[in-house]
C-alpha cells in the first residue's frame, strides 16, 4: 500500500473515532481492516500506530489548529475537514519523515477528495497559517 492510501486509510479511522467512544474503537478499528481485505501486517500496524499517535496528541493539535483558524473553532469545523487538518498537523509537528509541504500538499487533495468545495481552500489557508508560524 502507498503512502497516499495509507494516509487515507488513517483519515478515515480518525474520522470514524469522530462517531465512536474510546472504548469502541478498538472493535471499530479491527472491523475497518477485515472489510480492506489484503493487508500487511505492516502497513495495519503502520496505521494503528499513527492513528494512535494523532489521538494522543489531539488536544494539542487542535490548540494549534485554533491559533491558527482565524474567526474559527474546531468545534464549529465540519468533521471531515477537521479530520483532515489534525491529520496533517500531526504530520507537520510531529512526523519528521513527512516534510510540511508533502503534509500540507496531501491534505489538500484528501480534501478535494472527501470534502466539499471549498474545504481544499480552507485546508490550505489554516495549514499555511501553521506552516508559517513553524518558521
Amino acid at each position: 500500500m502507498g503512502r497516499r492510501e495509507l494516509r487515507e486509510n488513517i483519515f478515515k479511522l480518525l474520522f470514524v473515532s469522530e462517531f465512536n467512544t474510546p472504548e469502541e474503537m478498538p472493535e471499530q478499528i479491527s472491523l475497518y481492516f477485515e472489510q480492506l481485505g489484503e493487508l500487511s501486517q505492516k502497513d495495519q500496524m503502520y496505521m494503528e500506530e499513527k492513528y494512535n499517535k494523532v489521538r494522543n496528541v489531539l488536544d494539542e493539535i487542535d490548540s494549534l489548529i485554533n491559533e491558527a483558524a482565524k474567526g474559527w473553532k474546531t468545534s464549529r469545523m465540519g468533521k471531515v475537514d477537521l479530520t483532515i487538518l489534525r491529520l496533517a498537523v500531526y504530520e507537520m509537528n510531529y512526523d519528521p519523515d513527512v516534510p510540511v509541504k508533502v503534509a500540507i500538499n496531501e491534505a489538500i487533495e484528501i480534501g478535494k477528495r472527501f470534502g466539499q468545495d471549498e474545504s481544499a481552500a480552507f485546508i490550505n489557508g489554516i495549514l499555511g497559517n501553521i506552516a508559517k508560524e513553524k518558521e
